[in-house]
């Protein structure tokens, strides 16, 4: 279980609440704050230990502190959070921390001949492993307890305690808690606060187990609200997500299925030294060698090795590289050497995310290598690269958690990454890098716009895709320029319901032909009636503007296009898409004044045939995430028959009339059965329904009301009949 597990679980808003206290209690930055964390879940405790660490330790722009001018030198970064496993032979938290001080302080910044500089603030320090007391003899156990209760006198100790310009979390079981509330009452009386989370313990015999991972919530469910609405389709999956190799035999870029972009990994070389120290491939590197690791990563990384992911030859490069890295710390070795070695443990789980193993534990254990690598060599040339990295990892973070404001700091964090990797390069020395990461800050920014400020990050959109297009040439890549075109003109149609909205639809329109140029129908015939698909909605949206009779006539014929490639047989929840945006052109078409009598009733019944094919699809798609709402389509497609059979022009019989109608309430009666009683849409269907049963008296009489009121249930009757 995690903090953010599924809401299936009855620990999941407990945990959730308890999770972003205790994160904020942390990211305050005071002083001498101490902290418990109580815990019996160990893969909980893991998670959310990781996901502190990933949110907290590198802020971007606190600990990267890159120089305006070019000739004052540059800051290592610094954490401002670190995880220490508790020395189970000398379990004294202070001392640990005081040691990590003393081998790690914090640079000083700002320093001139005029001003003296000042220190970075001092680091958080989370403690894990205090569970291992449990299997310690009596007197390692009895020694730790001990040292909490020195607490008070250390508090008073300024000059040989630095973390108390700090704060410390520390990780405890339930049953550590009470021992240290009866036994060391010192330490208690010091405590801040304590953060309980819901979780059965974990057993203490060692097996296999698959830690549990955060929820996505990649897939969307576009709510159309009225017939006055058309989609544009822009769904973005982890499992669509194509990372850049750099293998000889590139397998090249796989264009997205969606105007969003699909965010590209920087190519980064991975490096070719062998490590120093192999380790078994049936053996975990030993806890000494990894004592001087970043603890959570750690954890981490053991857990993954432990899946069900049985791939033995990752696990045992994975392996390899921690034991190396464990190997580098004992030898107190720092600088490019341990940077190289964080940064191929953070390219191989970067492939195991390009292979679609894309868990938490994957991205966590990649970001928290990354950050390493920059840690401990911030001048590297594979820093711009790696940056690029950690803000694609952070986008793809932002679509895990289901709470909204959690993942807007997460792709808030990846553009501050983004950007800063852009003010490391520039566009005439790598022009490919900066063209790909433009790119990625265009995606990154679109999916900002969902939470704050629409307009100014569409804008910003544009920007960095426009930027990135100015350097991607259809001549030199007609693939990504093609892709490039197709985000930008996403971009433009999103642009366009907040500002300047004919400019920019038409300016989206010219952006996704410029794409369409450099599809093969061939080769990408989903591709290829994917951007039809958005087209026809373009010309849908300037209908509403310009020259209605046209540019619905034109969506109409986009539309058509695009249903040749996206058929029933090869992508129907494509096609159901399609076709329900087809049917709203027919309908609107339908009902210009300029459409003729005759005309009228041929678009009603297309509009209709339309309507059918997208419902008809829809329900035979079981699990599958539509992009429209089936529900609102069936209130759609109730009043194309109503539009119908009402129309003074109608010649049909009885019996026709009375098969329209009926077709007409049934498909109300279906949205209403889905339909909240509180809100506006149920209202208005309510509506819709009254009206259709006064249409069955109009033109069948009383057996034709009878008839209508036979088809309401029960319940809805002492809604209903009021309002006849």
């Amino acid at each position: 279980m995690s903090v953010n597990d599924t809401a299936h679980s009855p620990n999941f808003a407990w945990n959730r609440q308890v999770y972003h206290r205790l994160k904020l209690a942390l990211s305050l930055g005071l002083r001498r704050q101490i902290f418990l964390a109580v815990c019996d879940d160990l893969n909980l405790r893991n998670q959310v230990a990781a996901r502190l660490h990933s949110t907290l330790a590198f802020p971007v722009g606190q600990v990267l502190y890159q120089p305006s001018d070019s000739q004052e030198a540059s800051t290592p970064a610094y954490p401002r959070l670190v995880t220490l496993r508790l020395n189970l032979s000398d379990p004294n938290p202070i001392a640990q921390i005081n040691q990590w001080l003393a081998n790690y302080p914090p640079p000083i910044v700002g320093a001139s001949q005029d001003t003296p500089g000042r220190s970075l603030p001092i680091p958080a320090f989370q403690i894990v492993g205090v569970e291992q007391l449990t299997r310690q003899q009596v007197t390692v156990q009895r020694l730790f307890l001990h040292y909490l209760r020195s607490t008070e006198q250390n508090l008073s100790d300024i000059e040989s305690n630095r973390f108390l310009e700090s704060s410390l979390l520390l990780w405890i079981p339930r049953p550590w808690l009470y021992a240290i509330q009866q036994s060391a009452p010192q330490f208690w009386r010091c405590r801040t606060g304590i953060f309980v989370f819901a979780g059965e313990p974990t057993p203490t015999t060692k097996g296999k187990s698959s830690p549990e991972r955060f929820p996505s919530s990649s897939s969307r469910n576009l709510d159309l609200g009225n017939i006055e609405q058309s989609i544009l389709e822009e769904s973005v999956t982890q499992e669509d997500f194509d990372f850049q190799t750099d293998t000889q035999a590139n397998r090249g870029h796989k264009l997205q299925e969606s105007p969003l972009s699909k965010l590209e990994l920087f190519a980064a070389k991975p490096d070719q030294e062998e490590p120093t120290h192999k380790a078994s491939a049936s053996n975990s590197p030993s806890s000494e060698s990894l004592s001087h690791i970043s603890k959570e990563l750690t954890e981490l990384v053991l857990a993954t090795i432990n899946t069900t992911i049985e791939d033995k030859d990752q696990n045992l490069q994975v392996q390899q590289i921690l034991h190396e890295i464990g190997e580098l710390h004992s030898k107190k070795v720092s600088g490019g050497g341990l940077a190289a070695a964080y940064h191929r443990l953070g390219n191989l789980y970067r492939l195991r995310v390009e292979q679609g193993h894309s868990t938490l534990e994957n991205l966590m254990v990649a970001i928290l290598a990354y950050q390493e690598a920059i840690t401990y060599d911030d001048s590297s040339p594979q820093v711009p690269d790696i940056l690029n990295d950690l803000g694609t990892l952070y986008w793809m973070l932002s679509r895990t958690p289901p709470n909204s404001e959690e993942g807007q700091a997460y792709i808030e964090q990846g553009i501050e990454f983004y950007q800063l990797a852009l003010k490391l390069i520039s566009s005439q020395t790598h022009s490919e890098t900066y063209a790909r990461v433009q790119n990625n800050l265009g995606t990154a920014y679109g999916d900002l716009a969902r939470f704050s400020a629409p307009a100014e990050n569409w804008q910003q959109a544009v920007l960095a895709y426009s930027e990135a297009i100015r350097l991607r040439t259809s001549e030199m890549e007609p693939l990504k320029y093609a892709a490039c075109q197709n985000n930008l003109g996403t971009a433009y149609w999103h642009l366009a319901q907040h500002n300047q909205p004919v400019e920019n639809l038409k300016k989206a329109i010219i952006a996704y032909n410029l794409a369409l140029a450099h599809y093969s129908v061939e080769q990408e015939p989903f591709k290829y009636g994917m951007i039809q698909n958005n087209i026809g909605t373009a010309y849908w949206n300037i209908a509403q503007y310009e020259q209605p009779q046209e540019n619905l006539q034109l969506a109409i014929d986009a539309y058509g296009e695009a249903l040749k490639y996206r058929t029933a047989a090869n992508v129907p929840a494509a096609c159901s898409a399609t076709q329900n945006n087809l049917g709203t052109a027919y309908w609107h078409l339908a009902t210009l004044p300029q459409t003729t009598n005759e005309e009228r009733q041929k678009l009603l019944e297309m509009c209709i045939t339309a309507y059918d094919e997208a419902l008809a699809l829809a329900h035979s798609l079981s699990g599958v995430s539509l992009s429209f709402d089936a529900g609102t389509t069936h209130n759609n497609l109730g009043l194309a028959h109503y539009q119908l059979v009402t129309d003074p022009y109608f010649h049909g019989d009885k019996e026709i009339r009375s098969h329209h109608l009926e077709a007409a309430l049934d498909n109300h009666l279906h949205a209403l059965n889905v339909l909240n009683k509180q809100s506006e849409v149920y209202q208005t269907t309510i509506a819709y329904i009254v009206k259709t049963i006064r249409a069955f008296h109009n033109e069948l009489g009383i057996h034709g009301q009878n008839l209508a009121l036979s088809k309401i249930p029960g319940q809805l009757l002492p809604e209903i009949l009021p309002k006849l």
